[in-house]
Parts: structure tokens; sequence; C-alpha cells
């Protein structure tokens, strides 16, 4: 899936460079933009998913949770995060280190969960190719030989591969023009932002960035001093001396260097290929055991993240809070490498999680081909027959997925019925209720069942610090969380019943909305944002656990003796 970069603020304007947030390892606190995603819409009017709401409402019923198990399959979990440790999976039928497959599951030390980009000797994928380089590679020396004759007949004879290798090749070239031109735009750019550090730390001192200051304080021109103001009402930088801010805008454009450098080096390299370390046949997509028990594996930033969203525990004063924190354990499945995962991985990691004791399985995680996608759909209907939720990012492209590719995907082709019932589809909003949708996210009224948190998103990451990311990748976790918080206090209720309340209770909006205009198939439109759902709203916990206890009342709920 496209990563999103956060932005500069006035110098992204200034600069047209995509930078990525900053880290911040200090201890909780309650500043909002931190916590926004957790307020309640009913109180502030801030379309969060009021967490501590429903844990409120859950504690005044005399209610109690029981465990639940959370997959998350992703690139990777620092499974010893200060805020993450006690609440991993453990596999307990497993003797960590002994080199033996205690539990006879087919993978040996499975004893947090498995890595399926990795080979038994410890060796792990770190960088991978995109999935259109793949079909690219694979199909050039079939329709582009050189022969004008042979290549009109392999067209011809085959047709549908070829329709889908000139889809791949549009796609390969479009983001390896892109990934080139803003590398180039970046380093050429460095210099004028270092300049502006440089005024503002000769400007400011060691005086902390606020309007008052800035303000105050003599620029060489009024285009820096307006930057300077803009930047000085942003959450995120105001309050930050001369120094933090050069800091961490050294940090954002080296994060994008190496982001676009790795799309051209690797992911974008067809004459890269590392599936060799991993060791399996792997044309074969029903081989099931391959792999290592590494969770982490070389970048688990991702992962993390995605985990501290969901299970970072709660109340222990440090760092943040999950929504699930006090309930859910994660159960790591490393399945996606740094370029996009391959069908045959994302099937294994889904059935290895379900067949673990995984009652939802969150997948941040995305990609516009999917050349075995019948093998991905066999696991979902496997999810679904024992009872498995699945969440799914919809994608950072700002595109409709009713009209354009997004896999793994709940509906085949161009059916309008849904392949299973206990999928959810989770585009990413806002803390602004007048631009609910978030940019980048993708739409859909048919194909995108919910919207929720997914900007601007403060969570765990590796090296046990706390960072600032965005995309729907946050926004599934989020909703994960939510499901993850009510099942465990509603342990009676499926799947599908779980969906269908989470997508009843979701908070609509009728705020104008704009979205699209990435693609002919998406063009620019101006809707209500409930027009970019199916269920027209973003997730709201409380509101989900209150219809749940009206509504559902089940003999396994468990009340606390406690009075």
């Amino acid at each position: 899936m496209k990563k999103i970069l956060l932005s500069l603020g006035i110098i992204f304007t200034i600069t047209s460079a995509s930078l990525t947030g900053q880290v911040v390892s200090q201890p909780v606190d309650s500043t909002y933009l931190k916590n926004w995603y957790h307020q309640s819409y009913e109180k502030t009017g801030v379309f969060g998913v009021g967490t501590n709401e429903a844990l409120d409402f859950l504690k005044s019923k005399g209610l109690k949770p029981s465990p639940i198990i959370v997959g998350v399959i992703d690139s990777g979990v620092q499974i010893d995060h200060p805020d993450l440790k006690n609440n991993i999976w453990v596999n307990i039928k497993e003797i960590e280190k002994n080199g033996k497959d205690d539990d006879g599951n087919g993978y040996i030390d499975d004893v947090y969960g498995w890595s399926f980009i990795g080979n038994k000797n410890g060796k792990d994928v770190d960088h991978d190719t995109t999935e259109s380089t793949r079909i690219v590679v694979k199909y050039e020396k079939l329709f582009e030989t050189g022969d004008p004759k042979t290549n009109e007949s392999n067209r011809k004879k085959y047709s549908k591969e070829f329709k889908e290798y000139q889809r791949a090749k549009a796609k390969y070239d479009e983001d390896y023009a892109e990934a080139q031109q803003n590398l180039n735009q970046i380093n050429s750019q460095k210099a004028m932002i270092g300049q502006m550090t440089y005024a503002l730390q000769e400007a400011l001192g060691d005086k902390p960035l606020t309007v008052a200051n800035v303000k105050a304080a003599t620029f060489p021109n009024d285009q820096i001093k307006q930057a300077f103001l803009h930047m000085s009402e942003d959450e995120e930088i105001s309050g930050k001396n001369a120094d933090e801010i050069k800091k961490m805008f050294d940090e954002q454009i080296k994060d994008a260097v190496d982001y676009y450098s790795n799309k051209l080096n690797y992911m974008l390299n067809k004459e890269y290929d590392p599936r060799g370390i991993v060791g399996d046949n792997y044309e074969d997509v029903t081989e099931k055991f391959y792999g290592n028990n590494q969770v982490e594996g070389p970048d688990a930033l991702h992962g993390t993240h995605v985990s501290g969203i969901i299970a970072a525990e709660r109340n222990n004063h440090i760092g943040m809070d999950g929504i699930a924190g006090d309930v859910a354990k994660i159960l790591v499945v490393r399945a996606v490498p740094d370029g996009d995962e391959r069908d045959k991985d994302v099937a294994n990691a889904i059935i290895y999680a379900v067949d673990n004791g995984a009652k939802i399985i969150n997948m941040s995680f995305g990609k516009p081909f999917s050349p075995n996608k019948e093998v991905v759909w066999k696991a979902m209907k496997y999810a679904e027959k024992k009872g498995v939720l699945l969440v799914h990012a919809a994608g950072n492209d700002n595109m409709n997925v009713d009209t354009e590719y997004n896999f793994p995907t709940n509906f085949k082709d161009n059916e309008h019925k849904s392949f299973v019932n206990n999928w959810i589809t989770v585009g990413a909003s806002t803390k602004d209720s007048l631009k609910l949708k978030a940019s980048f996210s993708n739409y859909g009224k048919e194909r995108v069942d919910i919207f929720a948190p997914g900007s601007e998103i403060y969570s765990t990451v590796t090296g046990s610090k706390y960072k600032f990311l965005q995309g729907t990748s946050m926004a599934s976790p989020v909703v994960a969380g939510c499901a993850a918080l009510l099942w465990s206090y509603f342990p009676g209720l499926t799947a599908e019943q779980v969906k269908e309340i989470l997508l009843k209770t979701a908070n609509v909006s009728t705020v104008a909305t704009t979205a699209g205009g990435e693609s002919d198939n998406s063009p620019k439109i101006t809707v209500p944002f409930n027009e970019l759902s199916m269920s027209g709203g973003v997730v709201d916990v409380y509101k989900a656990v209150k219809y749940a206890y009206e509504h559902y009342p089940s003999k396994e709920t468990k009340k606390s003796s406690k009075k």
C-alpha cells in the first residue's frame, strides 16, 4: 500500500516536497492531538470513536470482558515495546527456542506468531518489488520480443494476460516517473529548506516558535516570515525551538529521500527479486509451511504503529492508550515487506491467524494487482466459516474503489454483491468535521464500509518510541480496535453482527466533501460525506457497545462481581 508521508506544513507548499512526520518519544500527556481519535463525538463534535465513554458505559453496567486475540498481518511488530509487551499473544503450546514444533501445527517455535517472508536460517525479506513490476517482468519477454509478428501473435493468443500487462506497464511507468521526479525535487530543494531553518535560528535563537515570537522577530523576507507564522499555528510544530524544528525537518527530508530512493532501487527495479530468500516453491500457492518465527523483521515500524492503535496498554502512564488495550492480545503475522505483499503469503497469513485463535484480523495493506487473488478469496472464505472478522484498509490514492482496483477485495470482478459477510473495508477521516474525509483516502459507496480516524494518529513505533502517522493503514486498526472492545464484552455476537453494529452506529455526516480527480475512473466530485461509504459515517465504539447492550443481550456476557 502506498505510504502516506506527512508534509511540512507551509514548506510543503513552498517546495512541493512530501515528507515524513516527526518522531516523539515522551511520556503521555493529555494533549489533544495525541488523543483526538479517542474523543467523543457526542460531547465534542469531533468525529472520534468515544473510547473512554464506551469503557465508562460498560463499567456502569457491571460488565466484564473476555480476552480477545487480534491478528495483525503487517511488516512485523516490536513485541518488547514497553506499551505492547504485555498485550502480545503467546502460544503457550510452544516452547521457545527449542527448535521443535511442539504444538504440531507445522511452524517451529512460533511463540509470538509467524513470518511468511523469511527463511528457516533466519534471513528475512526487507524490500520487495511492486506487483506491477512483477507482472511487467513476467510478460515483457512474451509481449515485447522485438519481433512485431511474434508480439502480435502472442498478444492475440494471450489476450487476457496482455490486457493485464498493459495495465501493469502503465502503472509501472507512472510510478517510476513520479518517484524520480519527487526524488529530484526534494534533493534540489534541500538547500531552500536549510536556508529557512537557518533564518529561523537567527531570528528566534532559543525562543519557541509562537505567533508572538515570529511577529516580533526579523526575517530575511516576508515570504519566510509568513511561512513560519503559518507553521506557528500547527499543533505539531508550535512551541518547538529552532534547533528542534531543524532536527525534525532534517529527519523528514532524509525519510523522504530514503522512501523514493527505495522505490527506484527496489520496488520498481526490474532486476531485483528477493523471493529466493524465502526458499519456498513460489509457484505452488497451496504451500503453507515456510518462513520463520522472526515476527519483528528488519522494519517493523508500520506494524508496531498499527498494533499500538489496537492494543497499546491503557492507563500505564506511558506513551498512549490503545482502543482495546485492556482486552486485546496481538497475534503477529509478518507478510508485508517494503513493497507489495504477495497473494500466497497473505492467504497463508489469514489462515495461520485463524487457526491460532484470532477473532479479528487487521490488514493495513493493499495493491492494484492480484495475480493469485483466488487463493486469497479462499482464505477469506475460510475465515468466514470460522467466524473471524477481517478488517482491511481502503487505500491511500484518493480513488473510488467501486471503479478502481484495490486488492484484497470483498468483491469478485464486476459483481455488486460482497463475497463474504465478515469483511470491513475502512476509509480514513480527520479531526476536522468540515473536512472529514482525509484527502488521501480511497472511498466508495459500495465497497468502502465505514470511515475511521486515520489522519495524525499517534501510536507506538520501533525503538520503543512513538510517532504520528496517517493513512487508511491507521484507520483500519481503529475499527479493529473498536471491534475488539465490542466483541470482548459481548462474546456471543457473530462476526457478521459485530460488523452490522459498527456500521449501524456510525456517526453519519452530510458535510460537502470533495473526492477523486486522480484518474479517469475516479473523476473529481463534490458530494455529501455519507455518499462515500456504505454506512455513510465514522465509527463510534461508544454507540456500538450501547447498541449491543440494548439489542443483543447474551447469556455469555459476563458481569463483574464488583458493586
